[in-house]
């Protein structure tokens, strides 16, 4: 598949596949329409949904590890363009989207895996580096206090600790 065509769904799966320093577990929710991650981004625990493509919350992660960035919005029929260098890569990579959102996520993805990448696979797996292994449930994220939770509305109070 090439990465200039990924969207919506298979891009966040990609770009959670693309963070091996922050996922350690992919997982499916909403009926397999929603990726979820499991994982400690610098600090910052993060266990549920993983939506880069349409979250500029959840995207930051990838603006994270930029460290040059150039981004043009998208004039007349000319698509957004992306120009960046990642951390842990020497080469610059370029891509283009919808919207300057999607070609900063398709940049972030061939910088890590280059033009073409697998199929998606809808099962929850454990994130090995580059590789990936299935594994039959999603995990415990362990002893987190206060663990965020993306779905959660502002204002959201939940149960008092026992």
């Amino acid at each position: 598949m090439n990465v200039a065509d990924l969207t919506g769904l298979a891009l966040d799966y990609w770009v959670a596949r693309s963070l091996p320093d922050f996922v350690r577990e992919i997982y499916f929710t909403d009926s397999g329409e929603t990726v979820a991650v499991r994982g400690n981004d610098r600090g910052r625990p993060w266990d549920g949904r993983f939506e880069p493509s349409t979250s500029w919350e959840a995207a930051g992660v990838v603006l994270d590890r930029a460290q040059r960035l150039e981004l043009s919005e998208r004039q007349g029929d000319e698509p957004a363009r992306c120009v960046a260098y990642f951390e842990g890569s020497q080469h610059k990579v370029e891509a283009h989207g919808a919207t300057t959102r999607e070609a900063l996520l398709r940049a972030f993805v061939k910088s890590r895996f280059g033009d073409t990448v697998e199929q998606m696979l809808r099962q929850p797996q454990a994130v090995l580096g580059a590789s990936m292994r299935l594994v039959g449930e999603p995990g415990a994220i362990g002893d987190v206090e206060d663990l965020p939770r993306p779905d959660a509305q502002i204002g959201d109070i939940g149960t008092e600790p026992r």
